[in-house]
This record gives structure tokens, C-alpha cells and sequence, in this order.
């Protein structure tokens, strides 16, 4: 008997169907209270997830799809479009210059350690662009199987946990600035929701440029599924368009220019945080024993060696040039 399906059976005999339900919506509960921030959630989710079965799993990845999106579009509400414009113009040269970077070096990167063509340009494309979201705009895209795509997830996932706890610590060590961080966490951090759960940490300048900025690199996945579609010959040219962007510029829109909706904007911003830190707690509850085995160590291998190379660049970049 494998270790993975001994270590479900063990939660199995401790945990009953109804207790690990009910653990699990007290936890979910206590996520919604002010004192819980996006890093807590995600470790008490982290906790849970090595403790037993997550019971809703089959309902976790849409739950967590559809909060993330939703959350997005309520930060919007708190935001200006012009300063976000701002934002978006100062990042674009960081952006295109890190995409190309990322998925040049991880084909090459996944070839010298011979990881499984697919496998390794998801990751390298969750990397790039926006973690979960791009893996499952082009997977369809490349044909990917079900492991491929599994595997991508966990990697990427992983990092992105990690990358929550040390942002905000190495960026308060070199002393970046609120324009500084944003930027860094918008390029170096992989899914758009430890992005925001980190950069709201550092503070609300940080958030609304890491937002803005992030999200405008979501963008990249029209042009990068045609590059894909090309690269792969699978005249595949479907891919899930990111329309949550289109609402959370509406909503800017909304804050900027209708006076009247300026007295309920703290308690949509405020419902829109703890919808993030829901997310991360999902998102925690669902990265078990079984989950970190399954992405295997190679492919962990080159998710961290570009995860590096972006992070570091990056943040030599932000402190050298803006």
C-alpha cells in the first residue's frame, strides 16, 4: 500500500464524514472574521489539509475560481482608474520583458531536465503570467491530460503559498517603497491571489498597483495562446478569455466616476478582502500530503529555479530602476 492512499485511510479512521465537514465550515467561518488575514487563512488551510481530507474537494478549484474573480472585481470599487492607468503604463516594459524571459528559459529549462514537454510549459507559463489562471487557459489549448495539468497546479501552487509569507518580509528588509513592492509582487509572484493577499500587507498603494499591474499581465494569455497553439502545431486556438478583467475596470470606472456610490465603497472593498482571504484558505485546504508528492521533484525543480530567476531579477530591476 503507497504512502499517499495510507495517509487518506489514516484520515479516514480519525475523522468521520460529518466531522471533517463540520471542522472544515468552522474553519471557513472564522476566515470571515476581521483579526484573520490572507497569510493566516492559507496556513490554517495548510494545517487542515495535512490533518485530514478536505470533504468539499470536488467543489474546491470552481469555489475557489469563482471567490478569486469576484474578490478581484470588489477591490475595483476601491480604486482609480487613473492611477491604475499610471500603473499599468510603468509596468508594461517589466512585463513584456518578463513573460519573454520566463518562457524562453523554461523551455530550455524543461528540456535540459527532461521534464515532459506540456508539463513544463504550463509551468513555466503559470511563471510568466498569472499561476492557475494561465495553466488552465492553455491547457486546452496544448491538449494537456489531466496529470499534466495536475502537476503544474501543484507546482505552482506551492510557490505561490510560499511567496505570500516572504514577500512582504524581503521587501520591508530592502525598504521598498509601496510603488516598489507592487510592482515586484505584480511581476515575481505567480496567482493573482497571493498577489493582492501580499501587497495588501505592505499597504493600500502597494495593492492598487499590484492589482492593476497583475492583472493587466493577464492579459498576455490572447497573445501567448496563439504563440502556444503555433509552438505545439496543434491548430487548437481556444482559450478561456480572463473577462473578470473587463468587470474590475468597470468597476474603477464606477468609483472614479458615479459620486453617489462613494458611501458603500469601504464595505465592498472590505466584503471583497475577506473574499480573499476565503480563497487563500481553499486554496491551503487543498495542497495535502497527497497533492505535494504527486507534482514529483523535477518539475518542483524548475518552478523554483524560474521562480528564482524572476523573483531576483525582478527585484534588482525595481530597485535599480523605478
Amino acid at each position: 500500500m503507497n504512502t499517499a492512499r495510507t495517509h487518506n485511510i489514516g484520515h479516514s479512521l480519525l475523522f468521520s464524514d460529518n466531522t471533517r465537514k463540520g471542522v472544515f465550515i468552522l474553519a471557513a467561518l472564522i476566515c470571515l472574521f476581521p483579526f484573520m488575514s490572507p497569510p493566516t487563512a492559507l496556513l490554517l488551510g495548510l494545517i487542515l489539509a495535512q490533518l485530514m481530507e478536505n470533504p468539499f474537494m470536488y467543489l474546491n478549484h470552481k469555489a475557489t475560481n469563482w471567490l478569486l474573480k469576484v474578490s478581484v472585481v470588489g477591490l475595483g470599487f476601491g480604486m482609480n482608474i487613473f492611477s491604475a492607468m499610471h500603473a499599468g503604463r510603468e509596468g508594461i516594459l517589466f512585463t513584456v520583458a518578463s513573460i519573454t524571459g520566463v518562457l524562453t528559459i523554461g523551455i530550455i529549462t524543461g528540456r535540459y531536465l527532461k521534464i515532459d514537454k506540456k508539463t513544463s510549459f504550463l509551468i513555466s507559463a503559470g511563471t510568466a503570467i498569472c499561476g492557475g489562471s494561465a495553466i488552465a487557459a492553455l491547457s486546452p489549448v496544448i491538449k494537456a491530460e489531466e496529470k499534466q495539468i495536475s502537476v503544474a497546479l501543484g507546482a505552482i501552487f506551492i510557490l505561490n503559498s510560499i511567496a505570500l509569507f516572504i514577500f512582504p518580509v524581503v521587501g520591508h528588509s530592502f525598504h521598498l517603497s509601496q510603488n516598489q513592492f507592487g510592482l515586484w509582487c505584480a511581476i515575481a509572484i505567480h496567482d493573482t491571489s497571493s498577489v493582492v493577499g501580499a501587497a495588501s500587507r505592505y499597504g493600500a498603494q502597494a495593492l492598487q498597483i499590484a492589482t492593476t499591474v497583475k492583472l493587466a499581465r493577464a492579459l498576455w494569455i490572447i497573445p501567448v495562446a496563439f504563440f502556444t497553439a503555433f509552438l505545439f502545431k496543434t491548430g487548437n486556438k481556444q482559450v478561456k478569455l480572463p473577462y473578470f478583467i473587463g468587470l474590475f475596470i468597470l468597476a474603477m470606472l464606477v468609483n472614479t466616476y458615479v459620486p453617489f456610490i462613494k458611501p458603500i465603497i469601504p464595505y465592498i472593498t472590505y466584503l471583497a478582502k475577506t473574499g480573499l482571504t476565503l480563497t487563500l484558505f481553499l486554496i491551503g485546504s487543498s495542497l495535502s500530503l497527497k497533492v505535494l508528492k504527486s507534482v514529483g521533484v523535477v518539475p518542483l525543480l524548475q518552478g523554483i529555479m524560474l521562480w528564482v530567476l524572476i523573483s531576483g531579477v525582478s527585484l534588482w530591476a525595481v530597485i535599480a530602476l523605478v
